[in-house]
């Protein structure tokens, strides 16, 4: 896993190095969407699946259903996460300082700096804690995964697509949005394969033990 964040950190730091050079612009021209009118619909749909508007609600929901389910630390992870991820993004944006693409009609209307993509950050942030922190079975854990990772990619693709992103932008964005989930899920002592709290994990492993032991004795 360490090794895992170092290169997550490197794509990170590789795109914000090396972004908005003349690969950077040959990939939004050929992912750019102005003249296809199906497509860049499409992109203006899904993108607002990596917006506030969607990403908020969802993640206040997902807390709610892990309160009523008495799992407070999750709910609080799950916040905790998600909120300082945000905030981090936002100071990245400031911090890089980079302007977006320029050479192309914006399809929709942004205000803020470039580099991350908040879209492609947060969407990665949201819809993955909600992948590994709500379901309650491995199967359906491993599916909410597949369902987060697709989509975030596609939310981050869409940015492009319109326009108002570079795909480094985009990518540092994907890259910073799992460094921070997976980093503060393994701090918390989440074990991020199965995507549960390691001492649920040993308590349930010990309880089936227990029973097993129960049923040999008899």
């Amino acid at each position: 896993m360490p090794i895992a964040l170092l290169g997550l950190a490197l794509a990170w730091t590789v795109m914000l190095l090396f972004g908005g050079m003349e690969l950077d612009r040959g990939l939004l021209l050929f992912a750019y969407g102005g003249d296809q009118v199906e497509l860049s619909t499409a992109a203006r749909w899904l993108t607002e699946l990596g917006g506030y508007r969607v990403l908020v609600p969802a993640t206040v929901v997902g807390a709610v259903i892990l309160l009523v389910r008495r799992e407070w630390r999750s709910s609080i992870l799950l916040l905790g996460i998600t909120l300082s991820g945000r905030f981090f993004v936002d100071w990245q944006k400031i911090w890089a300082g980079r302007v977006r693409p320029e050479d192309q009609i914006h399809l929709v209307q942004v205000q803020s700096l470039s580099f991350p993509s908040a879209h492609a950050a947060n969407a990665t942030l949201v819809w993955l804690c909600l992948a590994l922190l709500l379901p309650r079975t491995t199967r359906s854990r491993t599916i909410a995964i597949w369902g987060a990772v697709w989509l975030a990619l596609a939310i981050g693709l869409s940015r492009c697509i319109l326009g108002v992103h570079w795909p480094s932008d985009v990518i540092g964005g994907w890259a910073f949005g799992l460094f921070w989930t997976i980093a503060l899920l393994r701090l918390s002592g989440h074990n991020i394969e199965e995507g549960t709290p390691i001492a649920f994990a040993h308590s349930s492993l010990s309880k089936e033990n227990d029973h097993d032991g129960q049923e040999a004795s008899r």
